[in-house]
């Protein structure tokens, strides 16, 4: 199994640009291959979950290629994808799963969806519901609690169009919703109970769909799409490691550039700096549909916080890391409402939980969050990714401000969303 070992580390200086977003890489080879026309794509994310998703449209008949930077998908329209030769395995892509049931409910042939493991065990009701609403049939593997689970078995069908309240803020509810919207007639309106992240509205929208947003609610009508060219910023989420990083590190001072700052994204730079972190964006601008900008991140004076409510959404892939800067920060940090944590790649609350208190930490575990009393220092020791990326990423954190070395085990995974993240680490580190 692949290891990483990290030892402490005084600072970390320099100028890095990071790899493209992974929510917004995954739907650019959806969306481009349910337009119309040829979508050019630079800045792709090539991790192993994005391959999940350019595999599984290749399965379905879409020509996807490479061209020097740029990755080329000749869309075919809505209805140009073909019946696959046999199942599609996602591997441990959740978005890549949840999204294309919402595309694939639409079509006029059978599918079969396979996931890792992992997967396996994620919970799929969510998205099933919805779309049996509009009219898809979709067998699935029971669980407990009237619960269901990959594999998926999905049979097209004409769909028809839903007025849907989802019952938690979740991009990949809303987004196979909306995709399933483009093939069903009338209006298809999906609300929440707060934000989720909008990349799937705002690709639909520069990509010609009609749709719209009012708070909460999303309107979409259904209706062909067209083809463009479209450029990936930096992953905020990649971003965060970096930020805690240099945040915690004395005499740090790191500039990252070209960095996605969608507003439903960038809660964690609120959060990081209620907690004591220096950031500063420069270079602000739009290009295609997502906002963007240089972010400049310094060492500051560390506190605890509460973070519960609205914002949980918004953060919920960078919590693991929070709980790692609470750690160490002066004083008490209390995470409420974060129990989506415990149905990702792993129990993220659990994981992190556990590596923690192997370094030192003062963390309890709560039903839906944990609480954290920061110590003077961590002290190095062997921990577990679980199978879990951020859980991983999140460690190698941690073992930078701990005192001796520290082993994270089992961290292949970390190249479902992040490839050549130690790579990046060295270049900045003194």
């Amino acid at each position: 199994m692949k290891k990483i070992v990290v030892k402490p580390t005084e600072e970390l200086k320099g100028v890095i640009t990071l790899p493209g977003d992974k929510s917004i890489s995954h739907r650019a080879v959806m969306i481009g291959s349910i337009a119309r026309g040829i979508t050019r794509v630079r800045n792709f994310l090539d991790s192993q979950d994005c391959r999940r998703t350019i595999n599984a449209f290749r399965m379905l008949g879409i020509n996807i290629r490479k061209d020097k930077n740029e990755l080329i998908v000749e869309g075919r329209g809505l209805k140009g994808l073909s019946k696959p030769k046999g199942p599609i395995y996602l591997g441990n892509s959740g978005t890549s799963i949840r999204l294309l049931s919402g595309i694939l409910a639409g079509q006029k042939f059978s599918s079969r969806l396979r996931a890792d493991s992992s997967l396996s065990k994620r919970p799929m009701k969510r998205i099933i519901d919805p779309l049996k609403l509009m009219g898809a049939e979709i067998r699935s593997t029971p669980g407990l609690r009237s619960e269901c689970y990959p594999p998926l078995e999905i049979q097209g069908r004409e769909l028809r169009s839903i007025k849907y309240n989802t019952k938690l803020a979740s991009a990949q509810v809303k987004s196979a919703i909306l995709l399933a919207g483009l093939f069903g007639r009338g209006l298809t309106k999906v609300g929440e109970p707060a934000k989720s992240r909008d990349h799937t509205e705002r690709m639909l929208k520069f990509f010609g769909a009609d749709i719209s947003v009012k708070d909460k609610t999303v309107s979409l009508r259904s209706g062909e799409l067209k083809g463009r060219s479209v450029d990936i910023p930096g992953d905020i989420s990649s971003a965060a490691f970096f930020l805690a990083a240099a945040g915690l590190n004395k005499g740090s001072s790191l500039k990252l550039c070209s960095v996605g700052l969608n507003p439903t994204r960038t809660a964690i730079l609120d959060v990081l700096r209620q907690m004591g972190v220096r950031i500063k964006i420069v270079n602000r601008h739009s290009k295609n549909f997502e906002p963007r900008g240089d972010v400049i991140v310094k060492k500051g004076t560390l506190r605890g916080i509460k973070i519960s409510g609205s914002i949980i959404p918004g953060i919920i892939d960078e919590i693991p890391l929070v709980m790692v800067i609470a750690s160490l920060a002066k004083g008490r940090t209390v995470i409420e409402d974060a129990g989506e944590l415990r149905v990702k790649e792993t129990d993220r609350i659990s994981s992190m939980v556990s590596n923690l208190k192997i370094l030192g930490a003062d963390i309890k575990e709560s039903k839906d969050g944990a609480l954290i009393q920061g110590v003077d220092c961590l002290s190095g020791g062997r921990v577990k990714s679980f199978g879990d990326h951020r859980t991983a990423m999140s460690m190698v954190i941690a073992g930078l401000n701990a005192k001796g070395k520290t082993v994270i085990e089992n961290t292949a995974c970390i190249d479902t969303s992040f490839p050549g993240f130690m790579d990046t680490f060295k270049k900045i580190s003194s």
